[in-house]
């Protein structure tokens, strides 16, 4: 049986379950976090812990403030997990640690902390090797360090020790299709007859048995719906000093009173689609539950074409759902093994450039297509995000975030459909436009990723 020497991106990776606004400033820097308490605690030197330093650089510093990035590394030290904590709890443990000054680590040992003065946002330090770089340091009660440690948040909710940055970890398993590359996937589809989605599904169930798949999917599935439905319900403003306020129960209403008049307008499936992403990145950026797909600030694209697959399109079931996360997972892995899909790295061409990729994937292969059409719709999707900056104002998931992932949204529908009405063939293959995607990301100056410091960030100085 053949080997992968890289790692094939589990689904289980891809799309992960947590909070948000930012899987790479709140999930990665909370897991992080948890992880340096989860070692201290196997060395048994967690009770000897009297005080911790947490140290942000690069991005993190930059935006880390607008993201709840301290709030995530809290909660992280805590020993909370971005899958499991709920909001009620999270405010407990910040609003004890900032009004107390104390923290129980890992949920355990009691210590002084004040995350105003012991997390520190470095702004000065020169840049890392990631950008996405945070040092935690403990010590005891004489002040000696007992543990430093140099974590990288890489995207997507991934993180790796800085010393393992950059590199491709090989798959522990062996599996029955590895591949790096489009080329390859299609290769092996060729070959055995096999989809993308049957080709992830083999990888996966040799990690674990087909009722642990199925069961992620379905909750990945739920949780995008439930996520969806939340947004469309809920009002006010989202937190931060912009006070942008909620739109997406506003939209729907106007939708619905237009259904009742019997108005039906040209592009009134457009208008589901796009409030379908805004209900779920107003979610994000309130910091409520949403999966990574890949990342929080792109969340809005799978499932707002999932949920125009499952709601408006002839024969949808599960099966078709799942399918289009299986076939998605194929495509994110790719843009995740060969670029990036951190907008601190590419910019927002990995964030919502590579879901509009994956949700485009996706659809098409719940319409029927062929993996010829699906890898074209895949390349369609990223090609017209190339460039795209990630500039947040405020350093806040919001503008132009909320939107961005509305029009990504689209444009995968349209990528889609445009797939699906040719057979395959293209000039432009999704190998070339993920090297050029990650050559545009090198060259893209730094205040144009994630920094707040180009792009429309700046045209807000009062922000």
């Amino acid at each position: 049986m053949p080997t992968c020497v890289a790692s094939v991106t589990s689904v289980f990776e891809l799309f992960k379950i947590g909070i948000g606004p930012s899987s790479s400033h709140t999930v990665g820097p909370m897991k992080a976090a948890a992880a340096f308490v989860a070692g201290l605690a196997a060395r048994g030197a967690l009770t000897r812990v009297a005080a911790l330093r947490v140290e942000l650089f690069g991005s993190l510093a930059w935006t880390g403030a607008g993201h709840g990035t301290a709030r995530a590394v809290l909660l992280g030290l805590a020993g909370e997990a971005p899958d499991r904590i709920t909001q009620d709890r999270a405010a407990a443990i910040v609003a004890g640690a900032e009004g107390e000054h104390r923290l129980a680590l890992g949920g355990q040992q009691m210590v002084v902390f004040d995350p105003a003065a012991d997390i520190v946002f470095d702004r000065a330090a020169p840049t890392p090797m990631h950008p996405n770089t945070l040092a935690l340091t403990a010590c005891d009660a004489a002040g000696g360090v007992l543990a430093v440690e140099r974590w990288c948040s890489v995207g997507g909710g991934f993180v790796v020790p800085e010393a393992e940055a950059g590199q491709a970890a090989p798959d522990s398993i062996p599996l029955p299709y590895p591949f790096r590359s489009a080329a390859e996937l299609l290769a092996i589809g060729a070959r055995t007859g096999l989809s993308f989605a049957e080709i992830v599904l083999a990888n996966e169930c040799a990690r674990r048995p087909i009722a642990a798949v199925e069961a992620h999917l379905d909750a990945v599935i739920a949780t995008m719906m439930d996520c969806i439905d939340r947004g469309m319900a809920a009002e006010g403003e989202l937190p931060g000093r912009l006070r942008v306020r909620r739109r997406a129960g506003a939209l729907r209403a106007r939708l619905e009173a237009d259904r009742f008049r019997n108005v039906r307008n040209p592009h009134e499936m457009m208008d589901h689609v796009s409030l379908f992403a805004i209900a779920v990145n107003e979610e994000n950026a309130a910091g409520g539950r949403v999966v990574t797909a890949p990342t929080n600030g792109a969340a809005g694209v799978v499932p707002a074409v999932l949920r125009y697959y499952r709601d408006f399109c002839t024969g949808a079931g599960p099966a078709g759902l799942r399918g289009f996360l299986l076939t998605a997972t194929a495509i994110g892995g790719l843009f995740k093994l060969n670029a990036s899909i951190s907008g601190a790295e590419v910019g927002c061409q990995g964030e919502v450039g590579v879901a509009c990729s994956m949700a485009a994937a996706g659809l098409a292969a719940a319409l029927g297509a062929t993996n010829a059409q699906i890898e074209n719709a895949a390349e369609i999707g990223m090609e017209h995000h190339l460039g795209m900056t990630c500039d947040p104002v405020g350093g806040l998931v919001q503008i132009p975030c909320i939107e961005r992932n509305a029009f990504g949204a689209v444009k995968a529908i349209n990528a889609a459909s445009l797939a699906l009405r040719g057979d395959g063939a293209h000039y432009v293959s999704l190998d070339q436009v993920i090297a050029t995607m990650r050559r545009t990301g090198a060259d893209m100056h730094a205040k144009y990723k994630e920094t707040s410091q180009g792009g429309l960030a700046v045209a807000f100085p009062e922000c």
